[in-house]
Formats: structure tokens, C-alpha cells, sequence
């Protein structure tokens, strides 16, 4: 009996253990963590502001504890004229609502190798990240503002 009483508060103690370490990794990362859907995207160059979003499209972001991947396709699995795939991904850092993509790896390789800045907030299932793309080699200068919701 003692044994069994013994057993169970231990399962208790590291079930209780984990969920903390859980809430205390959550709050020390903003919740960023998971895999995302595109549901909105907006450019901004000077003083023009597009809609990027495209419905024909899947874009799914996933953000680890130290990396972040991202990628888009259209939905008619490339059977069209509108067939589209792109993806990327590379390290990230992340201090307080700062955001930092280090873009290692990229389906257009001239955007290899940059950094961009954003900042970012969870509500709730919504992550928005807004911030600066610029790439002066390429004449890439604009904002971006984008929105994932979190996918179950």
C-alpha cells in the first residue's frame, strides 16, 4: 500500500513538474512556438499598401524552440499556370516581443543569408508579426504585416 501511495505522488510531482516547465517555456518565448496558417498579408513599399494574401495558396509557418520554417504552395498540387512553391527557414532569436529571422535557406537563394526583424504578439490563436524586409542588393524595402492563426 505504502508502495502504491509512494508511486502515485510521484507521477503526481512530475506531472506537476512538467506542466510548469511547460507555462514557464511559454511565457519565455511569447507562445510563438507551434505551427501556423497564413490567413493575412499585407506589403507596404512607401507609401503603397498590398494585399499579399492569396487564397488560391497554403502557407504554414512552424517555429521551434530554436529554428523557424516556412512553407507556401498552391492549392492545386502545381497542376496549373498557378502553380507555386516556395519555402525557407534558418535560426531565430527572440527577446521579448523582438523577433529575429536569420534566413539560411530560401527558394530564392538571393534572399539567403539576411536578417529580418520583426515584432511579434500571440492573442489568443493569432500570431501577427510585423516588420522590415530590406535587401538592398536586390531593392527589397517594404513592411510587412502578416497573421497566422495557430493550426490544431
Amino acid at each position: 500500500m505504502k508502495t502504491t501511495i509512494s508511486c502515485l505522488l510521484m507521477i503526481v510531482l512530475f506531472t506537476a513538474c512538467n506542466l510548469a516547465e511547460k507555462q514557464e517555456k511559454a511565457k519565455k518565448n511569447n507562445g510563438i512556438e507551434g505551427t501556423w496558417r497564413l490567413v493575412s498579408a499585407i506589403k507596404i513599399i512607401k507609401d503603397s499598401t498590398f494585399s499579399t494574401f492569396n487564397p488560391k495558396t497554403k502557407m504554414i509557418k512552424i517555429i521551434n524552440g530554436t529554428h523557424f520554417s516556412f512553407f507556401n504552395h498552391d492549392l492545386n498540387n502545381g497542376k496549373d499556370s498557378a502553380a507555386v512553391y516556395f519555402a525557407g527557414g534558418g535560426k531565430y532569436t527572440l527577446k521579448d516581443s523582438l523577433y529575429t529571422e536569420n534566413l539560411e535557406y530560401f527558394s530564392l537563394r538571393e534572399w539567403e543569408n539576411n536578417k529580418f526583424d520583426f515584432v511579434v504578439k500571440v492573442q489568443n490563436d493569432t500570431l501577427t508579426q510585423k516588420g522590415i524586409e530590406k535587401i538592398e542588393k536586390l531593392g527589397v524595402d517594404q513592411i510587412i504585416i502578416e497573421k497566422y492563426v495557430r493550426e490544431k
